[in-house]
């Protein structure tokens, strides 16, 4: 190599750092970095990655960030409450909506359950007043400690991350018995949810969540969109340990499923036998539907 193409390299060389360095010193629009969200030891929650979908112990660990609850007035059954959600991280440091990304549709999902796992509710809070805060609505069906999931992904880290908090609704906490169910049916139509024989902790499982009309001539089903995807599974263990945030694999909203028998595929890891519900999420003909499937997941 000659002294003018060194010259050259050199040159190219230290264009690049330049604006490597700009790069870096430009504004993301955030003021934390990926150490805010960072945790030493063991027992720490780990930032989830999207394409290897897996039930989150969250309760069981500990989390990066803060989440704290404040209910306008004392919670009643079938009464719309206002509540005000503090989402800091460890260190004390707010978590605003520049913090965060977009993520199917939206910045903060929160993932609502009460005691018997027969009220959820997948809530999308708004910004509030103070940085930090954000403020959403629900009317909690039922009685007994409620637990709000809180599923967002900083821009710091483009990962997944978690947390949780809870309040109450007073009054006798119903006793529920669930026997594994994976079909329910509703306004006229079928929900399935095909399940593994042999669904066992800490293999991979193929899902297929499919609906279709009921009677024997087959109407279209009408499904759209929802939240940037057409269908979400959300899986609870029986004690509310955690929970499992699941997409299906067709991720083309150009290509729909069949129109009169759309099937979904998931795939889910889930660590420890035990009873699980899992709430499938669609949008039919502008409606949002909640449907509920219980399976058993053995040792």
């Amino acid at each position: 190599m000659d002294k003018v193409q060194r010259r050259q390299v050199t040159l190219i060389t230290a264009v690049a750092l330049v604006l490597y360095l700009v790069v870096r010193l430009l504004p993301t629009g955030t003021n934390l970095n990926h150490m805010d969200f960072r945790m030493a030891g063991k027992g720490s929650l780990e930032f989830c990655d999207p394409a290897n979908p897996q039930f989150i112990p969250v309760v069981a660990v500990r989390s990066p960030v803060v989440l704290a609850l404040k209910p306008d007035r004392a919670p009643e059954r079938n009464r719309p409450l206002s509540l005000i959600l503090t989402l800091r991280t460890a260190s004390g440091k707010p978590i605003a909506p520049e913090d965060l990304l977009v993520v199917h549709t939206r910045k903060l999902h929160l993932l609502v359950v009460d005691p018997t796992l027969s009220d959820y509710q997948h809530i999308h809070p708004e910004p509030g007043r103070r940085p930090g805060e954000w403020v959403f609505m629900l009317t909690p069906a039922r009685a007994g400690v409620y637990r709000v999931f809180a599923d967002f992904t900083p821009v710091a880290t483009s990962r997944g991350l978690y947390a949780s908090a809870d309040f109450t609704v007073p009054g006798t906490v119903a006793r529920v018995i669930r026997e594994p169910n994976t079909t329910w049916q509703a306004g006229g139509l079928k929900f399935e949810l095909g399940v593994p024989l042999l669904f066992r902790p800490g293999q991979p499982a193929d899902l297929k969540f499919r609906i279709e009309s009921q009677g024997t001539k087959k109407e279209p089903v009408p499904l759209q969109p929802v939240m940037g995807t057409f269908a979400h599974l959300v899986a609870f263990d029986e004690a509310r340990s955690g929970f499992a945030h699941l997409h299906p694999r067709e991720t083309d909203l150009t290509r729909p499923p069949d129109a009169l028998r759309p099937e979904l595929n998931f795939k889910v890891t889930i660590p420890s036998s035990g009873r699980y519900a899992i709430w499938a999420q669609v949008n039919l003909g502008g409606t949002e539907v909640f449907v509920p499937f219980w399976v058993d997941v053995r040792p």
